[in-house]
């Protein structure tokens, strides 16, 4: 009973910092914003990685986990979950937020592109179906 309690919060958990991050952002605008990223990342039925992850399931999702992606030791030992607000900080300045990544992108700096994408990534579970 004990687990079954557990795994509900943490599924409940799961579900509303998803739809925190869907408050803050369009989805619709974050898919536009997503071009910028596209050449680096895949999401969606069938996403693999490219020159950086796969972004299925990200928001709740430990940072360097996406199987078969060579994350750098700085990004694997960085203890981060991606939440809505530490992705915004990410995507604002990956380097600042994560000393030693191999992401070269500059950044986000409009604060409405990057609600906007963590958004559009919310929408994504981890199997790339959109929710």
């Amino acid at each position: 009973m004990k687990y079954i309690v557990s795994a509900a919060v943490f599924s409940a958990a799961l579900v509303a910092g998803a739809a925190g991050a869907r408050a803050d952002g369009d989805p619709e605008a974050g898919k536009q914003v997503f071009k910028k990223c596209h050449a680096c990342h895949n999401v969606g039925e069938g996403a693999k990685n490219a020159v950086g992850p796969e972004l299925n399931g990200i928001v709740g999702r430990k940072a360097g986990i996406a199987e078969g992606y060579n994350y750098s030791d700085a990004n694997k030992g960085s203890g981060i979950t991606w939440d809505a607000a530490t992705l915004k900080e990410y995507l604002k300045d990956p380097k600042a937020k994560v000393p030693g990544t191999k992401m070269i992108f500059p950044g986000l700096p409009n604060e409405k592109d990057a609600d906007n994408v963590i958004a559009y990534l919310a929408t994504f579970g981890p199997d790339g179906k959109t929710k």
